[in-house]
């Protein structure tokens, strides 16, 4: 059975998805509420349920679709990490009455128009309670603010990270210094990184598995098989691949892998990271 180590969930009538008002978008503008990621995903035996905006009341509401559901067995949420409150803003959550389903933080850092947003010391000082509490924190970034992200995780060796969606490269193009980057950064050993959201990084229309490889190859060589995990990244990855087009795709990656290693991607390396 399949780990699913990045998912997202949204009600439009609780909430608006600003992200996703754009045209282009149009296929992921409506309600995905935990019912439809269970009929799309149902090789899916343990999910991690991923924040999808910056505003403290969603994360609640998270935690509780963790404590009611058979699958979603762990949360990554929402705090603001610059406040001097960040670290009674994370014991509020982790004691709340849904608190122990929280395994992670994560910010929309790929959207600050700072390059070194993550080298801020009220950043960094957020990025301590996050490890104190004993949660990851999730990077959300774009290629080109991979350097201060190397730089935060060696000045953080205590604090795990997870590189999220292999920061997003672009599908098609020579890996080139992206490669570079993503080595860089596995070579520090608080780090592993989630195989995810590459087919929306691709054309959408007419991308194949061929096209992923060279990226994929990247970062199995940078982190093995021991710290990648598989993330559908759904219901976003709707708008290049169905959920079953998505894990066909990963399958056929990691085909020539062992059944061991393969079980690492699918399986026990998510299972460790967020302590399922």
């Amino acid at each position: 059975m399949i780990v699913d180590a990045h998912h997202h969930l949204w009600d439009l009538s609780a909430r608006d998805q600003d992200w996703i008002t754009d045209p282009p978008m149009g296929a992921i503008r409506r309600s995905f509420l935990e019912p439809d990621f269970l009929a799309a995903a149902p090789e899916v035996s343990a999910s991690v349920l991923v924040q999808t905006v910056c505003v403290p009341e969603e994360t609640p509401e998270f935690l509780a679709v963790a404590a009611s559901s058979d699958v979603v067995g762990a949360v990554v949420g929402w705090t603001d990490l610059t406040s001097p409150a960040v670290g009674d803003a994370l014991a509020e959550l982790a004691g709340g009455p849904d608190g122990s389903w929280l395994r992670g933080i994560r910010h929309q850092v790929q959207s600050e128009p700072d390059p070194e947003w993550l080298c801020r010391g009220d950043v960094r000082n957020g990025l301590r309670h996050v490890g104190a509490h004993g949660l990851v924190y999730e990077l959300l970034t774009l290629p080109h603010q991979l350097p201060a992200a190397r730089r935060t995780v060696a000045a953080l060796p205590s604090v795990p990270f997870v590189v999220d969606h292999c920061s997003k490269p672009a599908i098609g193009s020579d890996p080139g210094e992206w490669a570079e980057l993503i080595r860089s950064m596995a070579a520090h050993e608080n780090v592993t990184c989630k195989l995810s959201g590459l087919v929306t990084e691709a054309d959408w229309r007419s991308w194949s598995v061929a096209d992923l490889r060279p990226h994929f190859e990247v970062v199995l060589d940078a982190f093995g098989p021991e710290r990648l995990m598989f993330g559908s990244d759904w219901p976003v990855c709707l708008l290049a691949a169905t959920y079953d087009e998505w894990l066909g795709a990963a399958r056929e990656l990691v085909s020539e892998l062992s059944a061991g290693e393969q079980d690492a991607i699918f399986s026990s390396t998510a299972r460790r990271v967020y302590s399922l």
